[in-house]
């Protein structure tokens, strides 16, 4: 998943950053409203992480902002401001959550999880599909009940590929999904991904196979 995380207080936005990326999250960061909207301006984000007191304004205005232009991308508010009447106006403008500071990375995580477990969010617990199962609270993949070791790429990849149903998924798609816009993507790094991907589901024995399109993208099959 791609998450936006807008928060102005750089050690805190690592901590936040290193917490989600660890749950096997692509994340993004942005210290000001008008960075937040250059982002969103350029990608789609499954979730968006906003604080209220920010530099330039307050978070509630990117909110509105975004809830009047139709968009229903899912926001969790996390916020030092905790009254209930903030709250409320808050919830009640389109937030999903409001978390107040200080707060444990674990529970951030798990508000992260129930969210996007949402139906809106077209998420599931675990993603099946032949002998193939990937269990999206745990980070892990079964081939035929046996575990099988992938790194978080490999994972998200994979997941991507899952929830596409067996339609095309294209490489924009997944750069987005896999790659933060800090990170250096090399031109041939996506199909390293999905070579590595190929191979590791190949040995564990899945009964599905995934195809290039080339220049276009990728779908994910089960095997005849």
């Amino acid at each position: 998943m791609r998450i936006l995380l807008v928060e102005d207080n750089p050690r805190l936005a690592e901590l936040i950053a290193e917490g989600l990326t660890s749950a096997g999250n692509v994340t993004d960061t942005a210290t000001t409203l008008l960075e937040a909207q250059d982002h969103l301006c350029g990608f789609d984000y499954d979730l968006i992480i906003l604080d209220i007191r920010l530099p330039d304004g307050s978070g509630r205005e990117l909110l509105r902002s975004i809830r009047c232009q139709g968009r229903c991308t899912p926001v969790l508010v996390a916020t030092a401001v905790t009254d209930t009447p903030h709250r409320v106006a808050t919830l009640d403008e389109g937030a999903d959550d409001y978390l107040g500071k200080p707060f444990e990375m674990n529970e951030l995580v798990a508000r992260v999880r129930a969210i996007l477990r949402r139906p809106r969010q077209m998420t599931q617990t675990t993603l099946t599909l032949a002998n193939l199962a990937l269990d999206l609270e745990r980070q892990s993949v079964e081939v035929d009940g046996l575990a099988i070791e992938f790194s978080r790429r490999e994972l998200n990849a994979l997941a991507i590929l899952l929830r596409s149903g067996g339609s095309l998924v294209s490489r924009r798609r997944f750069e987005q999904a896999l790659y933060s816009s800090d990170d250096e993507v090399t031109p041939n790094a996506l199909e390293a991904v999905v070579s590595r991907l190929r191979k590791r589901l190949d040995l564990a024995g899945a009964a599905v196979s995934i195809t290039a399109m080339r220049g276009i993208g990728y779908v994910l099959s089960e095997r005849a």
